[in-house]
């Protein structure tokens, strides 16, 4: 079991789920229901599973939650790609929390291989 509160790969995480709340107010009402819901919900995922996992009696369990919380991180980075084309997010902040969101995937992806089963 981890402390999932001393795990880095979960605080950028929750860093981020602040910046795409913030980032989502940006976006036009007619959003609220569409990406702005999605966004919001795939970030917030991202750092739950890996605390849910955390806290599950095994490293198999553990490992589950991590390829979760890594489709969230995708799904998250498509939904960004989208925004940005629609000319929802500009480009500066866009880029940016999509390189956010690709070191998140890269720390999710090491801390995977790092677990034995």
């Amino acid at each position: 079991m981890h402390n999932f509160k001393d795990l880095k790969v979960w605080q950028k995480s929750i860093e981020l789920a602040v910046e795409v709340y913030k980032a989502t107010s940006l976006l036009p009402n007619e959003e609220k229901y569409g990406l702005i819901s999605q966004m919001k919900r795939c970030s917030v995922s991202v750092s739950s599973n890996i605390a849910e996992g955390s806290g599950r009696g095994s490293s198999a369990q553990f490992k589950y939650f991590l390829n979760i919380s890594q489709g969230s991180a995708f799904e998250l980075e498509t939904q960004l790609i989208i925004s940005n084309r629609l000319e929802l997010l500009d480009d500066n902040l866009s880029t940016s929390l999509i390189e956010k969101t690709t070191e998140i995937q890269k720390m999710i992806y090491a801390l995977d291989k790092s677990i034995k089963i």
